[in-house]
């Protein structure tokens, strides 16, 4: 005879509790295929409940497959696949030890929300039922005008508002652009370098090679085996070197030949103390700099905005192949972010960040260099991002220095971490700064002497 120990909980009928613990036992094996179940008078009686919690209970296990009925006879245990019991639970692990101070992420402390919440109430005020009409597929036209006014006055670029196309992410442009270019194209990318964008191309298809760098950028004479090159000229990471002109227009030349250029201009606002470098698409004649950026770092990672401005043969090969695509971003935060740019409060919040920024890495740099051990640390930048490589006088490995900061509740990332072929440049740590407060850089410091 079956017994159980039915208990009423919240929620759960007793019928469904005798159905759980017969069903349990067919699956562990403790009930045979075959075998014959109790009466459904008989079990109520056992356990002291009603016939009709049994009748629920029988009808429920019937109706899934897990027993059988034979008319006048009973009901018998089907023969289903068996579980194996669960596994014994593992000890828990150890407690993480609480970051203290994250140096791979850069700060959002500085967000404009109350202009950026009062042009979201006027959108809506202003467009109400149109926001949920269909969009253009490249995105509405008042903010590729805005984005193309504001290319014109900071990048020196003179582009139309028809040559941009907007997503959310970079992410989403990187799997278009794969469309656009071809899988059968071998795509450079910078070595060392982010990556996640190695990661996305070989997700689609792509092929990769590793587009070597020296102390002026990408060495076009590294290229010869692609015939896309994806690079950050104006402010690569995680190194921080900055292209000079000259290299450039090699970098040019090399496209030229039937190739192209994906430029990725990510970070190139906070330059502190000279004008931004031109852009290879202002300098490019031939139309074949793709051009990319987003706002996810001088206003927010969640607000998931990006754009490339597209030459005028992948434009026309985009409309012809690709044009049933839907634009990907929300029309209310397009039409919000429209008016951020246009009536003059993104340029007011870069001028305003650039200050902060410029003075935070200014106390951070003073404070290393006045720090004890001084002088077995060496600042490695090249005035501009939110970013520096500090290179630490040490006989660690990278990855035990990382861990023994990560055990002290510093978080850092080494730059060999940022390499994808093996021999890459050995005690350099990459650290943000942007959100980097003095007493915590004093925490950093101390632990970084402690490991050395």
């Amino acid at each position: 005879m079956l017994t159980y120990e039915l208990h009423k909980s919240p929620g759960v009928p007793l019928y469904e509790a005798l159905y759980r613990c017969i069903r349990q036992d067919i699956l562990s094996g403790a009930l045979a295929p075959g075998e014959k179940l109790p009466s459904k008078r008989a079990l109520a009686q056992h356990l002291e409940v009603s016939k009709i919690t049994v009748e629920s209970a029988y009808s429920q296990l019937l109706s899934e497959g897990y027993i059988r009925s034979r008319e006048k006879v009973g009901y018998f245990v089907e023969a289903v696949e068996r579980r194996a019991p669960p596994p014994v639970s593992p000890a828990a692990p150890p407690a993480a030890v609480p970051c203290l101070l994250d140096l791979t992420v850069n700060s959002t402390d500085q967000f404009p929300f109350s202009v950026w919440s009062r042009l979201q109430r006027e959108v809506v005020l202003d467009y109400g039922e149109r926001l949920l009409a269909p969009l253009p597929n490249q995105g509405i036209l008042e903010l590729r005008q805005a984005i193309a006014r504001h290319l014109a006055a900071f990048r020196g670029m003179q582009v139309s508002p028809d040559s941009i196309l907007i997503g959310a992410g970079t992410d989403f442009l990187y799997n278009l652009l794969i469309q656009l270019l071809g899988r059968d194209k071998v795509y450079a990318v910078e070595e060392p370098g982010y990556g996640k964008i190695r990661q996305i191309y070989a997700a689609g298809g792509v092929r990769c090679i590793s587009a070597p760098l020296d102390s002026r950028g990408v060495r076009p004479e590294g290229l010869k085996a692609a015939q896309v090159l994806h690079c950050s000229p104006s402010h690569h990471f995680p190194t921080g070197l900055v292209t000079p002109v000259s290299r450039r227009l090699e970098l040019l030349a090399w496209a030229r030949e039937g190739r192209w250029i994906i430029e990725d201009d990510y970070d190139s606002e906070f330059r502190f103390d000279a004008h931004p470098m031109p852009t290879l698409q202002s300098l490019d004649f031939g139309g074949r700099v793709i051009y990319m950026n987003s706002f996810s770092k001088t206003l927010a990672p969640s607000i998931r905005i990006s754009y490339m401005v597209l030459p005028g043969e992948l434009l026309e090969i985009f409309r012809r192949r690709l044009g049933f695509y839907s634009n990907t971003v929300p029309s209310f935060e397009q039409y919000t972010l429209a008016r951020f740019l246009s009536r003059g409060h993104f340029e007011k919040h870069i001028n305003r960040m650039r200050k902060i920024y410029k003075s935070r890495r200014n106390a951070v740099i003073s404070l290393i260099r006045s720090s004890p051990f001084a002088g077995r640390l060496t600042i490695l930048e090249q005035d501009s991002g939110l970013h520096f490589l500090l290179k630490v006088d040490t006989d660690l490995p990278d990855r035990e220095l990382t861990a023994r900061l990560a055990a002290s509740g510093i978080r850092v990332r080494a730059l060999s971490e940022y390499c994808h072929e093996p021999g890459g440049e050995q005690h350099c740590l990459v650290v943000n700064y942007s959100g980097l407060k003095e007493e915590d850089l004093v925490k950093a410091l101390d632990a970084l002497e402690g490991i050395m």
